[in-house]
C-alpha cells in the first residue's frame, strides 16, 4: 500500500500514462464541513488533506502537500458497496513524480479492474479488497477500518497479498475537542514490517504518527509523543530478534579457510585466504590451510565465495529498527546517516550497546535548516547566524558527530556556522543552500557535498541555483545536464580545488536512477534483483515512471542528463576527489550505486573502497573497521560469488560478522521481511 509509506513520500508516474495529469485547478474543493487533517513535522506544516461525503453518497478526498519544494495535488471519488468495500476509485492529479491517475472499479459480473499509470489488471473480486497504487493519504482510513473489522483473519488484496492488525495500548491526548483516548495499532502485509497505525476509542482511524505525521487538524502537536511511544512499542518487538541473534553461541571462534578476500587498503582481491576471527575481532589472516581452527571453533569453507569489509551506507537515514535489521541481512555492517533527529540517535546508540537493537554501527548527524515552509523535516530550525552556530553546539552537547545544512540555510550563515563545529570537532556536509553553488559551500566550510544533483549546480544556470530549496535542484540538472561540458577548463578547476580540499562528494546515483531514466515499464535495476523475495505492495511500489517531464524535454532527455551524473562521478574520481556510496533509501540499493560508479569509469575494487574502507576514514573509525586486518572488529561480510568478476554478488549474503557475532543471512533476511536470496 504505497499510501502506507509515509516516510517513502514517492507516489509513481510513467510516460505510458495516455493523458496529461490534471491540473490543481481542475481537482475536487472542499467544503467548509469537510474533515481536515495536516501533514506536519517537527520542521512545521507541509500540507492538508479533506475528506467529505458527496452529496450522491460517494466519499471524497482532496490532498494538497509541498515538501520542501516537491509538490503533491490529488483527489479521490470512492464509491462504497453494501458491505463498505470500495467498488469504484477515480484519483487524478499528480504528485512529486508526476501523474497519480487511477482507476478502479467492480463490473456487473463481480470482476474488478484497475489501471494505474504502472500497471493494470483484472481479477474476480470475490471477497478481496483493492490495495490502492496511490491517491490521498487519509483514503488510508477506509483499509485501516476494514482490517479492524476482519478481526484476526485479515483480508486479501488485489492485486495480491494479506493484510492483518493488531490492537495495543491506549494513551490519553488532548486536543481541540478536549481529552480522547487512542489506540496504537500494527498492520502487517503492506511492507516489510509492521506499520504503526493510531485509532481512536471506536477502533476507527485516527492518524498516522512519525518523522513526518498525519493527524487531524488541531493535533498536531502531539505526533512527537506519538511517534516516541510507536518507537518503544516497535523495539519491544525488535528485541527478541536481537537477543536471538546476538547470543554467546553466535560469538565463538570463526574460521574462513580458502576464501577470496577483499583488502580495501590496497584495492586488491586476495585469493586462496585464511581469517580467523575470535573475541570479536580479527585475530589473525594468512595463506589459506595455514591457520589452526582453535577448539570449538566454526570451520567455513570459503571456495567460491568472497570474504569482503562489512559494507557502508554512507546515506542511511537511520532510525527505523526494521530497516536497521534489514540493512544487516543485506551485508551492511557500518553507516553515516547524514540527518537522524537527536532523540533516536540517542535510542539507537543506547539499544545497540545494551544488545536490544541488531544494526549496523556508526555514525550520526544532525540537519540544520532555517525556519521556512520549505524547510527539511526533521531538522533543528533557525532564523539568524547565532541560531545556526547554537544549533551546533547542541549537535555537539548530544555527542553526536557531524552538522548537515540543508537548502533554505542563508548562505550568509554558513560560515560562522561551519567554523564552529569544526572548532568542536564536528564534520561539515549537506545539501547547497539555495543562492550558493557547491563550490561556494565547501569554501564556506563544508567538508563533504550531499547528492549528484548539488554538485551539478556548479554548472548550472543563476536562475536554478537560486532555487535550488524547490524542485528546481532536480529539474535544473534535468534540463540542463545533458549540455554541460564535464571537461570544460571550469569543470576541470572545480574538480581540482575539491580534490585540493579533499572534499568528499556522497552522489547517491541511485536516487537519481529511476527518476530521471525509468518509464513505468520495469522496475528500477536497484530493486529488480529483491522483486521475487519482498513483499507484493512493496514490489508494485518500486515500479514507477519516472519524474514527470517539462517544458518539452522527452525522457531521453532526462537519461542522456542522468549519464551525464554518472560520467560526472567518474571525472570527480579521476581528479582525486574522494567518493563515498549512499543510498538514502532503504539500504537494498547500496549494490547498485556501486555499479554505477563502474559504469563511471571506477574499478570493481575501487568502487567497493567507497562501501568499506573511505567511509571509515571519513568517519574516524578506520582505526577498527573498514578493511580486514589483525585487530580489527569483526564487522565482514562472507558472500556466495567471485565478487572481483561481478560486484552483483555482494548481494547474495551468506554469513554476516557484526562486532565478531557469526550470523546467517537466511535468518537474517527472514527476520527483515525478505524471503529469499536476491537474484
Amino acid at each position: 500500500m504505497r499510501r502506507m509509506m509515509l516516510a517513502t513520500l514517492l507516489a509513481a508516474t510513467s510516460s505510458m500514462a495516455v493523458a496529461a495529469p490534471t491540473p490543481k485547478e481542475q481537482l475536487l474543493a472542499p467544503p467548509a464541513s469537510a474533515r481536515h487533517y495536516t501533514i506536519s513535522s517537527t520542521a512545521g506544516k507541509h500540507g492538508d488533506i479533506w475528506s467529505w461525503t458527496m452529496p450522491d453518497g460517494r466519499l471524497a478526498y482532496r490532498m494538497s502537500m509541498s515538501l520542501r519544494g516537491w509538490v503533491t495535488e490529488d483527489d479521490e471519488v470512492m464509491t462504497l458497496g453494501p458491505d463498505r468495500r470500495p467498488t469504484a476509485i477515480a484519483i487524478r492529479g499528480y504528485t512529486d513524480q508526476g501523474d497519480a491517475t487511477e482507476d478502479f472499479n467492480v463490473d456487473a459480473q463481480g470482476n474488478a479492474h484497475w489501471k494505474t499509470v504502472v500497471d493494470s489488471g483484472s481479477a474476480p473480486f470475490g471477497d478481496k479488497r483493492y490495495n490502492s497504487y496511490g491517491g490521498p493519504w487519509l483514503a488510508l482510513e477506509q483499509d485501516v477500518n476494514a482490517l479492524v473489522a476482519a478481526g484476526k483473519k485479515g483480508i486479501d488484496l488485489l492485486p495480491s497479498g494479506h493484510a492483518s492488525i493488531t490492537i495495543g495500548q491506549s494513551v490519553q491526548i488532548t486536543g481541540p475537542q478536549g481529552p480522547k483516548t487512542i489506540k496504537l495499532a500494527f498492520i502487517k502485509g503492506y511492507g516489510f514490517s509492521p506499520s504503526p497505525m493510531w485509532l481512536d476509542s471506536n477502533n476507527r482511524f485516527f492518524g498516522n504518527a512519525g518523522v513526518i505525521s498525519l493527524l487531524p487538524e488541531g493535533y498536531e502537536s502531539v505526533g512527537p509523543r506519538l511517534k516516541d511511544i510507536q518507537d518503544k512499542a516497535t523495539a519491544a518487538m525488535v528485541r527478541n530478534i536481537a537477543h536471538r541473534f546476538l547470543s554467546p553461541a553466535h560469538r565463538t571462534p570463526t574460521l574462513v579457510d580458502h576464501v577470496l578476500m577483499f583488502d580495501s587498503v590496497a584495492g586488491r582481491y586476495l585469493p586462496d585466504r585464511a581469517v580467523l576471527i575470535a573475541d570479536g575481532k580479527v585475530a589473525t589472516v594468512g595463506a589459506a590451510g595455514t591457520i589452526k581452527a582453535p577448539a570449538g571453533a566454526t570451520v567455513i569453507d570459503g571456495r567460491g565465495k568472497t570474504l569482503t569489509p562489512g559494507l557502508w551506507d554512507s546515506h542511511q537515514h537511520v532510525g527505523d529498527d526494521w530497516n536497521l535489521l534489514q540493512n544487516v541481512a543485506t551485508g551492511m555492517t557500518n553507516y553515516r546517516s547524514p540527518g537522524s533527529m537527536i532523540e533516536d540517535a540517542h535510542s539507537i546508540y543506547k539499544r545497540r550497546a545494551a544488545g536490544d537493537l541488531l544494526a549496523p554501527d556508526g555514525k550520526i548527524s544532525v540537519i540544520i535548516d532555517r525556519k521556512d515552509p520549505l524547510a527539511a523535516q526533521g531538522a533543528l530550525t533557525v532564523s539568524s547566524a547565532a541560531e545556526a552556530v547554537a544549533a551546533v553546539d547542541k549537535i555537539k552537547a548530544a555527542g553526536l558527530w557531524g552538522a548537515k545544512f540543508y537548502t533554505s540555510m542563508d548562505p550568509a550563515w554558513i560560515a560562522p556556522a561551519a567554523a564552529e563545529a569544526h572548532r568542536l570537532g564536528l564534520h561539515v556536509h549537506g545539501h547547497v543552500p539555495a543562492g550558493m553553488r557547491p563550490l561556494d559551500a565547501v569554501r564556506a566550510g563544508y567538508d563533504e557535498v550531499t547528492h549528484i544533483n548539488f554538485i551539478m549546480m556548479q554548472a548550472m544556470p543563476q536562475d536554478v541555483v537560486d532555487k535550488a530549496n524547490t524542485a528546481a535542484r532536480l529539474e535544473g540538472p534535468a534540463k540542463y545536464g545533458k549540455d554541460v561540458d564535464l571537461d570544460s577548463p571550469a569543470m576541470k578547476a572545480f574538480y581540482a580545488e575539491l580534490a585540493s580540499r579533499h572534499t568528499i562528494i556522497d552522489p547517491t546515483l541511485t536516487v537519481w536512477e529511476p527518476l530521471m531514466t525509468s518509464d513505468g515499464s520495469a522496475i528500477s535495476p536497484e530493486y529488480a534483483p529483491f522483486a521475487d523475495i519482498a513483499p507484493p505492495s512493496i514490489v508494485r511500489s518500486w515500479k514507477i515512471g519516472g519524474y514527470p517531464l517539462f517544458g518539452g524535454l522527452t525522457r531521453a532527455d532526462f537519461r542522456q542528463s542522468f549519464d551525464k551524473m554518472v560520467g560526472l562521478v567518474g571525472k570527480l574520481h579521476q581528479a582525486g576527489v574522494p567518493i563515498v556510496a549512499g543510498t538514502d533509501g532503504y539500504g537494498l540499493e547500496l549494490v547498485r550505486e556501486l555499479e554505477l560508479y563502474r559504469l563511471a569509469g571506477l574499478s570493481n575494487a575501487e568502487a567497493l573502497q567507497t562501501a568499506t574502507i573511505i567511509p571509515a576514514r571519513m568517519t574516524g573509525m578506520a582505526d577498527r573497521t573498514g578493511s580486514i586486518a589483525p585487530g580489527k572488529t569483526a564487522d565482514i561480510i562472507l558472500v556466495k560469488g567471485d565478487v572481483s568478476n561481478d560486484l552483483a554478488n555482494l548481494r547474495h549474503v551468506e554469513t554476516v560478522f557484526l562486532d565478531g557475532y557469526r550470523l546467517d543471512g537466511e535468518a537474517l533476511r527472514e527476520a527483515s521481511g525478505l524471503n529469499g536470496m536476491p537474484k
